[in-house]
């Protein structure tokens, strides 16, 4: 439960003080001996904690989802595995995952999606980390556009989408390889561009630092670069973009 819907119910006299001072004992954070669960972030930044599943130990993926699931918020999980999905929905049952993007998600809210974000890639080896930044962006409230397979090999496959590419306030192009899909894009738009490196390649791709690189080094004006394969960090940005622009036209 959220600090809004906590003071709402206290309001219309569906809380006592007493347990709603119980439960504001947890904030900022619940401290899980492991892990500190900042469950006070979406009051301030207007976005919840995200679970970074990678690495995690069974255990640990499983208290943290029990604790987030307690407060009957929308949860969700990156970079897990399908058996750590698994062990997740044993635990909460309206866990669901993609198996695209590797994203678990718990979703009890009816989530409003407002503007559009365009998420382009090269090639179709670029889904799984665009598919990331996609279902990030949905999952925080911004529609999305999902256009593949345009990348400079075949630049008429672009060309033949840019007037859907413009209705956005955002775009994520993602690329491996050389990288330049980015920078192409860019120099065709009046809209900021999120540029994502994969680690998709040949050897001297070095596992994604040459099309990092391309981007960072791109003539294009109006492009930022996350980091290689942060398909979430894309997502997240563009989000954020996506919500001043909304807000900036009403």
């Amino acid at each position: 439960m959220d600090i809004h819907e906590l003071l709402k119910k206290v309001k219309n006299n569906e809380m006592d003080i007493e347990s709603a001072e119980a439960l504001l004992k947890k904030l900022p954070y619940e401290d899980l001996g492991f892990a500190k669960l900042d469950h006070h972030r979406k009051l301030r930044s207007g976005f919840g904690e995200v679970v970074y599943c990678s690495g995690k130990s069974t255990e640990h993926l499983i208290k943290i989802f029990q604790s987030f699931n307690e407060k009957k918020v929308d949860i969700l999980g990156t970079r897990a595995t399908k058996e750590q999905f698994q062990a997740v929905k044993a635990i909460v049952e309206e866990a669901e995952y993609d198996e695209l993007s590797r994203i678990i998600k718990v979703v009890r809210s009816d989530i409003k999606k407002i503007g559009l974000i365009a998420v382009c890639t090269g090639g179709t080896s670029d889904i799984p980390v665009a598919e990331e930044a996609a279902q990030t962006a949905e999952f925080f409230g911004s529609n999305v556009m999902r256009i593949h397979d345009v990348g400079v090999a075949g630049i008429h496959r672009l060309f033949s989408k840019m007037e859907e590419i413009n209705k956005a306030n955002v775009i994520v192009a993602v690329a491996g390889m050389e990288g330049t899909l980015p920078g192409v894009i860019a120099g065709l738009v009046d809209k900021p561009v999120i540029a994502v490196p994969t680690s998709v390649g040949y050897g001297s791709n070095f596992n994604g630092l040459s099309a990092l690189l391309t981007m960072l080094n791109s003539c294009a004006e109006g492009i930022s670069v996350v980091n290689i394969d942060n398909g979430f960090g894309a997502g997240y940005l563009g989000t954020q973009i996506n919500r001043l622009a909304v807000k900036g036209s009403e």
